[in-house]
């Protein structure tokens, strides 16, 4: 496994909620280093079946040689789309490990680090055309505020988009350091990492339409798994995982489970175990762990 790339959170974990039969087929959507698509491919026999999707083109150097592998350079929103050209209408299992790869933090160029000065990009694949540099330049006041609001959390949001705006009428904002700079004024010492990682993940999320992506592709699952096959997600922040334990929950991300003429409520999922976190050994080898939560489900 390439842990160089990314070293996979909950490992064991995720893949034993997977209840891995060894002819059966699954889908890994986050591939990235590929360590959760090598230990599904240990648990199957060989008539068993891995696909696996990742939308950055970095991560294709990871790519497993086996006959039971298909990586699919594609964004996971396109789930459906996709196992259906390679002849899959259902399958036993999926895991999802959200949010940014290791590898993706540690390339300075990519921007998605508060560590590194860059240009502002963020984009998971190079192929979108929405940058971070077009959302902090050309996004109105009040667009702006509501990505660092809904995103990032950030009560102080309506604040923070109108000096952004105002320093871009002098000169674009191009760089992170720039970015850091304009927005000093919000950065108190003590606190200054914590706001700046709000306002990167506000605006990476609205880059990458994180959140639309994850509804779309949590929407297509009942449909693609068998019942009895498993759900194995892995969130980071508070704002994806309150869609997938929704969904788990109500089949849905607002409103009330529907219920059927007596009354019962239905659903398409039930939820298997409790919530999981990563262990505090697991957390002292990799920091980035230290967020994740782990929800398991089963198709009805």
């Amino acid at each position: 496994m390439n842990e160089e790339y990314h070293n996979p959170v909950l490992l064991k974990e995720s893949v034993d909620g997977l209840k891995v039969h060894e002819n059966g087929v699954y889908v890994d959507v986050t591939f990235g280093g590929g360590g959760h698509s090598k230990e599904i491919l240990k648990r199957l026999g060989p008539e068993g079946k891995l696909f696996a999707f990742d939308q950055d083109e970095d991560a294709l150097v990871n790519t497993i040689d086996d006959q039971r592998f298909t990586l699919i350079n594609e964004n996971f929103r396109f789930l459906k789309q996709f196992l259906k050209f390679y002849g899959i209408l259902k399958v036993d299992g999926i895991l999802a490990d959200f949010g940014v790869s290791s590898h993706q933090f540690d390339q300075a160029q990519r921007g998605f680090s508060i560590r590194f000065n860059a240009d502002l990009d963020m984009r998971m694949s190079r192929k979108n055309e929405l940058s971070a540099f077009k959302v902090v330049n050309k996004y109105s006041i009040e667009n702006l505020a509501k990505v660092l609001f809904d995103y990032g959390e950030l009560r102080n949001a309506n604040a923070i988009s109108k000096k952004i705006v105002e320093s871009r009428l002098e000169n674009p904002i191009k760089t992170t350091e720039q970015l850091k700079t304009v927005l000093k004024q919000f950065l108190p010492k003590m606190k200054e990492n914590k706001i700046l990682a709000q306002i990167y993940q506000a605006i990476r999320i609205e880059v990458n339409q994180e959140l639309e992506v994850l509804k779309s592709f949590l929407e297509q699952t009942p449909e693609v798994l068998k019942q009895g096959g498993r759900l194995s997600m892995i969130s980071y922040h508070s704002l994806e995982d309150r869609f997938v334990k929704r969904f788990i929950r109500d089949g849905k991300f607002e409103g009330e489970a529907e219920k059927d003429f007596y009354g019962n409520i239905n659903v398409p999922f039930k939820k298997v175990g409790g919530l999981i976190i990563p262990s505090s050994n697991e957390i002292a080898q990799n920091n980035r762990a230290r967020s994740a939560k782990l929800r398991i489900a089963e198709r009805m």
